[in-house]
This record gives structure tokens, C-alpha cells and sequence, in this order.
């Protein structure tokens, strides 16, 4: 670690922790405010229909985002049945790939080159000090 740690100072640590503790705050308030936006336009136009209001110099709007996605088994069966297998498209089993692995039928060397790695990093900062606030 050298010397990175006269960069971090116990203020920013704390300033860090507080500053996490009122986002944890805010978000809460924040999904109590949205649910309570839901709850008017719903009565107000409708379940899951967008809507707009405007309060002074405030306009409060309420979009409405439909995804759709193909249930995975029925649609295969379907696709199968119709003789459509261009629209089926292969894909690995990863837990297989696994048990495959860890019984020796298949080495991770034998899917060199096939594997995807993600990292990402998590910062926590936790007050040690006892005192809970």
C-alpha cells in the first residue's frame, strides 16, 4: 500500500460515511414521494397510464415504459414446433459447463478464449468508533 494512506484522512472517512448515510436517507424519502405520485395518477387517469400535472412553476409527469420479452421455454417449444429453428439460437449452459468441469469430463483450458470476466469495485465505509448514530 505505500504511502497512498496519508491521502485518505479520517474526515474524508467520516464525511464518506455521512454522506452515504443521508443518500440512504434521501432515497427513502424519495421512493415514499414516487409512491405517492403513482398512487394520484392512478387514480386520477388510470393504472399504468401516463399522466401530467403542473403545480405553480412544478410539472410533475408520470411516463409509462412497457418491455416485452419472449418467455424463454414456451417460445422454443413453439418455434419447434412451427419448424422455425433458424429463430432458436444456442446458448451455454454455464452451471453444466461447471459440473462438467469439476467431474473432469471437460479443463478449463479446453474453453480458453470463451470466458467473459466482469470485475467491479464496492467502497464501504464503516464507523468503528461504537457510537451508533
Amino acid at each position: 500500500m505505500g504511502n497512498q494512506n496519508t491521502f485518505i484522512t479520517r474526515e474524508m472517512l467520516a464525511n464518506y460515511d455521512e454522506l452515504n448515510r443521508r443518500k440512504k436517507e434521501i432515497e427513502i424519502q424519495l421512493d415514499e414521494l414516487k409512491k405517492a405520485f403513482n398512487q394520484y395518477f392512478d387514480m386520477a387517469f388510470g393504472k399504468n397510464v401516463k399522466g401530467e400535472l403542473a403545480i405553480n412553476d412544478f410539472k410533475l409527469q408520470r411516463q409509462i415504459r412497457i418491455t416485452e420479452k419472449y418467455e424463454q421455454e414456451a417460445t422454443v417449444h413453439r418455434l419447434e414446433e412451427l419448424n422455425l429453428m433458424d429463430l432458436i439460437q444456442k446458448k451455454p449452459d454455464e452451471s453444466k459447463i461447471k459440473s462438467a468441469i469439476n467431474l473432469g469430463l471437460l479443463k478449463d483450458e479446453d474453453l480458453a478464449g470463451c470466458k467473459i470476466i466482469n470485475t467491479s469495485q464496492a467502497i464501504y465505509v464503516k464507523n468503528t468508533d461504537g457510537n451508533v448514530r
